[in-house]
């Protein structure tokens, strides 16, 4: 535990502004000496988070605290902030109060403290509850105010709770009369204008109340600190629960969220040309074809950037300065959660015979069963404990390290988890997909089979929840790679998919000129295969490409949940073809490319609507990156800065992540 004061002055009051806390990662060399290896005496600053912590937060906080550092650096603290506002005597015995009383700022000191002893006597409540624990120094602590207080048990939360304060304390009831309505008006706490109630007190009576209550949240406030010191881990996860589940709140500032629902298909007639093949049945009544829908994705996420500067941020918790620092600068990011209407195309009865037919017909891992127990007791299989892997794919020319900060987010959700960062591509992206997709099924299984020989020792696997997070064209390889043999044992423990701008349905329709042009060239000068793929041209008849045929496997129906992430400001993957769904310019092609494209639409969507025994989750969550410092820049204007961003930047997996949590556990 570190403890320190920050001293005001009789005549400044109650803190007027925020405080900064200020936590450094210090990198020291290693100098070998010998069989020996000590630290060398120079030492230097290698990362640093800083929070903010704002006035109204100084009177009285509880709260969890990660320091999590920078992208280099992925070391996670544990912190957990306590703070109290105390008369300095409190601390200084050496201070005394003067003789001629308070000074002018009195009434606001008073008050200060007022709100802090009951911000104290909450919180200790909260927290002892919680962990099942009493406070064994406030046993027959008297915390009454005396006159300016009385005790109703009936009306009060606070002193119902003997296990905090027991029988023989006194005084833990709810305020009544002056100091009741005082403490309950929603005015600012130290700044307030003319407090009439509090005003009415003579000086020699404010100066009593000022001993009273100064001296309870000294008791209150040593009670705390050695039922912390004994009981520290327990806080912990305590106020780290409450921390996260108050993610989602805290952070919406920069999310919208929407619901909307997917039809059930695209209908284009191939044969019958009397039909109006530019309509398309069941479109959502939320998009209008006719417009743009990038435009209207930025348009929207611009919109909302705007007003960001006039919302209400909490002033009463702790403020992490990578997000806060300039919250107008934040990714925002729209999220879509999809509603689909499943179409009942078999019983449950049928789905459990293609399940007992579909197990006669596969060779199953050593995951459960009569395998798994024939190397464990027979307990071993209740007992075991669930693998919970997940695997990050890298995108064209990409680094097996590209994801890591998605990865570092994932860990401090689920710090159980087995990450895979994937290097079976690595320098070998230009080829063709199927192949990249069959070296990942192998790395794969071996990575799944090295962590669950592992877990033999301790009773084996008994479940395993596999999931994937592809960038760009790792996506495609992931895709490629659940349709090979290798992995169809797996497919019943697929979990969470995020796709990170990934191009589900090619390079069709894409309306980026400059990009289009790279393509061309790398086609003709470097010839590689993939961007043959991707655009098409792997074969003349569009119904016998590899992205054609790989739209008719079923890669996509056995994920529970499904993230599709995609930026308007992103042009190296066409918009559409990362959320998978129609274009306004497919939409009005009656050429065989836009029924092909069409086709190759519905089954995607036919993957995601199968009908499951399990809830699927469907979402597709739109990021908007603020590019003003970036300028006019060419990384801008082909779209290669926001497809970067993706990579060089947590925030957006931060925003995600922590308001759907079950997701990623």
């Amino acid at each position: 535990m570190v403890s320190f004061n920050i001293f005001n002055s009789e005549e400044e009051g109650p803190a007027a502004s925020a405080v900064m806390l200020k936590f450094e990662l210090i990198y020291a060399p290693t100098l070998e000496t010998g069989s020996e290896i000590q630290s060398s005496s120079v030492a230097s600053s290698a990362a640093v988070h800083e929070f903010r912590i704002p006035r109204r937060a100084l009177l009285g906080l509880h709260s969890y605290c990660p320091v999590h550092f920078d992208a280099f650096h992925s070391v996670l603290v544990d912190l957990t902030l306590h703070i109290v506002y105390l008369k300095a005597g409190a601390t200084k015995p050496s201070l005394k109060v003067p003789d001629q009383g308070l000074g002018p700022t009195s009434y606001h000191i008073v008050k200060a403290l007022l709100t802090s002893r009951k911000m104290l006597l909450e919180e200790l409540k909260k927290i002892s509850d919680s962990i099942g624990k009493r406070i064994e120094d406030l046993d027959g602590a008297d915390m009454n105010l005396g006159k300016y207080e009385s005790v109703n048990p009936t009306n009060s939360g606070l002193s119902n709770s003997s296990k905090v304060f027991p029988a023989t304390g006194k005084g833990v009831g709810q305020l009544a009369g002056i100091l009741h309505e005082f403490l309950e008006r929603p005015n600012d706490v130290v700044n307030g204008t003319e407090d009439s109630m509090l005003y009415t007190l003579p000086k020699e009576e404010l100066l009593e109340l000022f001993l009273t209550v100064s001296g309870q949240l000294s008791l209150l406030w040593n009670a705390f600190l050695k039922f912390h010191r004994i009981n520290k881990t327990k806080i912990l996860d305590y106020l780290h629960d409450v921390w996260a589940i108050d993610r989602k709140a805290e952070w919406s500032i920069w999310t919208v969220h929407s619901k909307i629902e997917i039809p059930h298909r695209y209908l284009r007639s191939m044969d019958d040309d009397s039909s109006h093949r530019h309509s398309l049945l069941r479109v959502s009544g939320s998009r209008k074809f006719h417009d743009d829908p990038v435009q209207n994705s930025a348009s929207r996420a611009e919109l909302h950037r705007k007003s960001i500067a006039q919302m209400k941020i909490n002033t009463q918790s702790v403020q992490d300065m990578h997000i806060y620092a300039d919250p107008s600068r934040v990714p925002v990011v729209l999220i879509e959660q999809h509603v689909m209407v499943i179409p009942q195309h078999g019983s449950s009865k049928d789905l459990a015979l293609n399940a007992s037919e579909q197990k006669d017909t596969i060779v199953l891992p050593k995951l459960q069963g009569d395998s798994l127990a024939t190397k464990s007791s027979a307990g071993g299989k209740k007992n075991g404990r669930i693998l919970r892997a997940i695997i990050f794919v890298h995108g064209f020319q990409g680094h097996h390290l590209d994801l890591r900060l998605v990865r570092n987010q994932w860990l401090l959700l689920d710090p159980g988890a087995d990450c895979l960062m994937s290097e079976a591509n690595e320098d070998k992206t230009s080829g063709d997909f199927k192949e990249m997709g069959s070296r990942l099924a192998g790395e794969v299984v071996a990575f799944l089979k090295k962590k669950m020989d592992k877990l033999l020792k301790y009773g084996g696997c008994k479940e395993l929840k596999l999931s994937f997070v592809g960038h760009s064209i790792g996506n495609i390889i992931i895709r490629s790679a659940l349709a090979e043999p290798a992995l169809q044992p797996y497919l019943k423990n697929l979990y969470t998919y995020m796709s990170i701008s990934g191009p589900h349905l090619g390079y069709w329709y894409s309306s980026n000129s400059l990009f289009n042009s790279g393509l061309w060239l790398l086609k003709k000068l470097k010839g590689a295969q993939c961007i043959h793929q991707l655009t098409f041209s792997d074969d003349q008849d569009p119904q016998n490409t590899y992205f054609y045929k790989l739209c008719k496997l079923k890669t996509l129906e056995n994920f529970k949940n499904i993230i599709l992430l995609s930026s308007p400001q992103d042009g190296y993957v066409p918009y559409h073809s990362a959320r998978i769904e129609l274009c306004p310019a497919a939409s009005s092609d009656t050429s065989k490319k836009g029924q092909v494209f069409t086709e190759m639409l519905n089954n995607c969507l036919d993957q995601i609507r199968a009908p499951s025994s399990d809830t699927r989750i469907f979402m597709r969550c739109d990021v908007n990156f603020d590019q003003s410092n970036q300028g006019r820049s060419l990384n801008t204007m082909i779209g290669r800065a926001a497809h970067i961003e993706f990579l060089e930047t947590d925030l957006y997996a931060k925003f995600i992540m922590w308001s759907f949590p079950d997701l990623f556990r």
